[in-house]
């Protein structure tokens, strides 16, 4: 794939028929993106990963750790975690949206 064109909206729409938190849309080479989606009141349930990752919150409210750091996140929050780094998003106040990047990409 050389070029991608996505409406935002349209992948959101896609992982909701598809009723998953994570869906991927992108995948070559270098990275991989997706989007990640927990509901308020919700469990992330995901384990470290073997790639870096940067999330970038779309909307929503929560908390985030990440090794010894935690904060609160909100629209515009960037989180980068480097491989095997433990984290998890907490005390979801507001359905959580998130762009997230794996760099190479992440293990089908």
């Amino acid at each position: 794939m050389d070029v991608l064109f996505e409406q935002f909206s349209d992948v959101t729409d896609q992982r909701a028929r598809r009723a998953t938190p994570y869906l991927e849309f992108l995948r070559v080479n270098s990275l991989s993106a997706g989007i990640y989606v927990l509901p308020a009141g919700g469990v992330d349930v995901q384990s470290p990963h073997k790639q870096d990752e940067l999330y970038y919150v779309v909307s929503g409210k929560a908390r985030a750790r990440a090794g010894a750091q935690d904060r609160e996140i909100r629209p515009g929050t960037l989180i980068f975690v480097a491989a095997n780094v433990e984290h998890r998003f907490y005390a979801i106040e507001e359905e959580l949206r998130l762009l997230v990047f794996f760099a190479p990409p992440e293990a089908a």
